[in-house]
């Protein structure tokens, strides 16, 4: 249902969103402006009641930032047009604090030290299936024993109902005893009276009540499993309680967060459906469960995310490929529903992510609009597209460090452009580095293979060179009138044997 509203209402919520608040913001202005015209004419008395009431806005502005556990009650009441939620809004970046909540530790106790990347579920009792237990043993069934030593998994049973919390905990405890032992699963609840009125909440998009009353408590429940989990880890990951993992799936993740070394990111996706494989900086943490808590009765969970992402200055989506998380869930936590949306980018082994060494990547073909050369070489679902290329043209990766490949793979051409491809090109590595950092190249190629319906993969490259390589050269062989997409390049390198 959700992924329905993303389609029909999307540009309208952007839309609705910003232009309301930046609305608010103005009129908080003008009012302040009056205020002063005013100030010069009125008596005394007037005067006074001005100044009491710029020292109510300073109480209630203070309120909003010190009162967490009352302003999760007072939003039920105040909608987003209130003044206090624009101040919070405008100072969202500041936003580091945690929200007083206690909660109660049903199974585990607390970590003794920081780990790599903790994993949060947020469940809830559901009136046909229960997917809970076997996405908790996915996440360990497909971790190494180092892998687990690395990770943290927090559920958060988000349920009122005292005695299926009681029997779920029992299930858990008895299934994953030695994980509970180990210190790397902790089960949490945190108590109804932190929790907002659900009820007369605003029926945006013409949603029946209880659908809307369902997806805020929704917001709420992730946003105290967030702030729970602010000071786990380093990185945080976000997964829904029916889902099936990929093998070796965090060894995936870490590999792709060293690869964005050096470049800004708020939201990395691992999974193309709703709030599944969604990894966070941890210290954003705090943030996005103040942000939640702000506009939980506004829309889904989704939708949210994709504006606080915006609003921390990351615009476009980064996500991977394949998937490393699927939903396996028949029926949906909303009132038993049929719920058979798939992932098609998931791939159960997807611990074969290539390693793509750091280089410089430059091409001499006319590159079309913003797809240029460095996205063929990324694993975000993204491409170089160049107009038709001629006889000689090339794109060339500059390796920074001479290296030893293994395995070289390179698709050209897209699902939906498969004319694009490069009809009449060949592959090859290159040594003898000449030229300064801005204008390396190297003097001697050698040709590793030509391309065959606009993909090549070669294996063994460490047999058929003997040198270290420094550059990679794609070389058109044949002009061709159609344009060309690299859509992905992958190289797996040697591993060093370990001293």
């Amino acid at each position: 249902m959700i992924a329905l509203y993303d389609d029909l209402h999307q540009c309208f919520l952007e839309e609705e969103l910003y232009a309301f608040l930046h609305m608010r913001f103005t009129l908080h202005h003008l009012d302040k402006m009056r205020c002063l015209r005013k100030r010069s004419a009125v008596s005394f008395l007037g005067v006074l009641v001005i100044c009491l009431l710029f020292m109510n806005l300073y109480i209630e502005d203070s309120y909003v930032l010190d009162g967490d556990k009352q302003l999760v009650r007072e939003t039920a009441t105040h909608q987003l047009n209130s003044e206090r939620y624009v101040h919070t809004f405008k100072d969202l970046s500041n936003f580091s604090g945690s929200i007083n909540v206690s909660y109660r530790y049903l199974a585990g106790t607390p970590l003794l030290r920081k780990r790599y990347l903790t994993i949060g579920l947020s469940s809830v009792k559901r009136k046909k299936g229960n997917y809970l237990l076997e996405t908790i043993k996915s996440i360990f069934e497909q971790s190494s024993y180092e892998e687990l030593k690395e990770i943290a998994v927090v559920v958060h049973l988000a349920e009122f109902d005292s005695t299926w919390c009681d029997g779920m905990v029992q299930d858990i405890s008895q299934k994953f005893a030695h994980h509970v032992i180990a210190g790397r699963l902790m089960v949490i609840h945190t108590p109804e009276e932190y929790y907002p009125v659900l009820d007369g909440l605003k029926r945006n998009y013409n949603d029946p009540e209880d659908r809307v009353k369902f997806r805020s408590k929704q917001n709420v429940d992730y946003a105290f499993l967030l702030n729970f989990c602010a000071n786990l880890s380093d990185y945080y990951m976000m997964l829904e309680d029916d889902v099936r993992c990929a093998k070796n799936f965090l060894t995936v993740v870490k590999k792709v967060i060293t690869s964005r070394e050096g470049t800004y990111w708020v939201t990395l996706e691992f999974s193309k459906l709703g709030y599944i494989g969604k990894l966070y900086h941890s210290h954003d943490l705090p943030r996005l469960a103040h942000f939640l808590l702000m506009f939980y009765q506004e829309m889904p969970c989704d939708w949210l995310l994709i504006h606080f992402r915006g609003l921390l200055a990351q615009k476009d989506v980064i996500r991977f490929k394949p998937s490393l998380f699927q939903h396996m869930g028949y029926y949906s936590s909303y009132k038993g529903a049929e719920n058979k949306l798939k992932d098609d980018d998931f791939e159960e082994d997807s611990f074969d992510l290539p390693d793509n060494p750091p280089a410089i990547l430059h091409t001499n073909m006319n590159v079309f609009e913003n797809y240029e050369a460095s996205k063929a070489y990324s694993s975000v679902d993204e491409y170089f597209w160049g107009k038709a290329p001629s006889t000689g043209d090339f794109y060339v990766i500059v390796f920074e460090k001479p290296i030893k490949i293994n395995r070289i793979k390179v698709i050209t051409g897209t699902e939906d452009r498969q004319n694009d491809i490069l009809h009449h090109g060949a592959l090859e590595v290159g040594e003898k580095m000449v030229g300064g950092k801005k204008g390396r190249q190297c003097t001697t190629y050698l040709r590793l293979g030509e391309f065959k319906n606009g993909n090549l993969e070669i294996t063994d490259v460490e047999h058929k060179v003997l040198f270290d390589i420094n550059c990679m050269r794609i070389l058109v062989t044949k002009s061709q009138k159609e344009w060309l997409i690299i859509r992905s390049i992958s190289i797996w390198t040697l591993q060093p044997p370990s001293q």
